[in-house]
């Protein structure tokens, strides 16, 4: 059974960084397209970044780049993602997900995982 279970978020203060953890079990992680989404109070979930099956190409949404990296351990089977530069508004609940039957990106995700919470604020 696939699970995802994401790590690393808390409290930081604006221009701070937090790295994100996903650790997915139950697949082969080489197989899949992963991505990291995230979901503010009051707004709709939204994809903030995509990474292939082989780490050859990356997607980010315009609000993360150049402050967000995504990267990837196959061999561990970890996502992860970097937040460098934070804002205030960057504060919600991130989520990995994974896209069983999708190599590259953009990809069709069937799988989250629970979350984690971020919040930016002096």
């Amino acid at each position: 059974q696939l699970q995802l279970e994401e790590s690393g978020g808390g409290l930081v203060q604006p221009g701070g960084s937090l790295r994100l953890s996903c650790v997915v079990s139950g697949i082969t992680l080489d197989h899949y397209a992963m991505g990291w989404f995230r979901q503010a109070p009051g707004k709709e979930r939204e994809e903030i970044s995509c990474i292939s099956y082989s780490s050859s190409m990356t997607t980010y949404a315009d609000s993360v780049k150049g402050r967000f990296t995504i990267s990837r351990d196959n061999a561990k089977n970890m996502v992860y993602l970097q937040m460098n530069s934070l804002k205030p508004e960057d504060t919600a609940v991130y989520y990995c997900a994974s896209a069983p039957g999708s190599y590259l990106c953009p990809a069709n995700y069937g799988y989250w995982g629970q979350g984690t919470q971020v919040t930016v604020s002096s």
